[in-house]
C-alpha cells in the first residue's frame, strides 16, 4: 500500500502547522492585493456627485418667477436669486474670509445678503456694497434644462469687483442670523 493512501476508515493525517500558515499567508496576500486594487479603482474613478462638486437641480423655473426670490440649497452650498428676470447662483461663502453669508429675507423676498463675521453686505445679485470683502459674491454657472434650473458647482466664477453695481444700491435692511 502506498504511504499516501489511507485504509478505509482511518482518519486523514492532520495538516501540519507550517503548511497551514503558508496557505493562510498566501490567502491573506491575495486578499490584500484585491482590496488595494478595489480601493484604488474607487479613488481614481469617483462617482458623479448630485451635490456640491457636481451639477445640482435647483427646481423648476416657475419657482423663481417672483422678483427678489432667493432660495438656499444646502446640498450645493449656494443661493439662487432672481432679479429683473435674470437668475444667478451665488456661492454661500464670503470672499473676505470664507464665512457663510446669510440672506436678508422679508416675506420670502430678499433685499440682499450680509456676512455675519465682519459685516460685508451684498445686494440681491451678490454685488459688493459695503464691508471688508474684496469683491462681490462668487457665482456658479447656471443653465435651464427641460424647464429646470441646473447649477454647476464644479467651478465658480469670481464675483464682480468692488464698485461694479448693476443691481440695487441700497444695503439690505432685513438681515437675520445666518441660516
Amino acid at each position: 500500500m502506498d504511504e499516501k493512501e489511507h485504509p478505509t476508515g482511518a482518519p486523514p493525517e492532520p495538516i501540519d502547522r507550517r503548511d497551514f500558515l503558508n496557505a493562510t499567508w498566501k490567502v491573506l496576500g491575495v486578499a490584500l492585493v484585491v482590496e488595494a486594487g478595489w480601493t484604488s479603482y474607487d479613488i481614481l474613478n469617483p462617482k458623479p456627485s448630485g451635490g456640491f462638486g457636481g451639477v445640482v437641480d435647483a427646481g423648476p423655473v416657475e419657482d423663481f418667477l417672483t422678483e427678489g426670490t432667493v432660495k438656499y440649497f444646502l446640498d450645493g452650498r449656494f443661493y439662487v436669486t432672481q432679479y429683473q428676470g435674470g437668475l444667478r447662483a451665488l456661492y454661500q461663502k464670503c470672499p473676505h474670509l470664507g464665512c457663510k453669508v446669510g440672506a436678508c429675507v422679508t416675506n420670502d423676498v430678499s433685499d440682499g445678503f450680509r456676512c455675519p463675521c465682519h459685516g460685508s453686505e451684498y445686494n440681491v445679485i451678490g454685488e459688493y456694497l459695503t464691508g471688508p470683502a474684496p469683491r462681490g459674491m462668487d457665482r456658479f454657472p447656471i443653465s435651464i434644462q427641460n424647464g429646470h434650473v441646473m447649477v454647476d458647482t464644479t467651478a465658480f466664477v469670481e464675483g464682480p469687483a468692488r464698485g461694479v453695481v448693476t443691481g440695487p444700491k441700497a444695503p439690505p435692511t432685513s438681515c437675520e442670523a445666518t441660516p
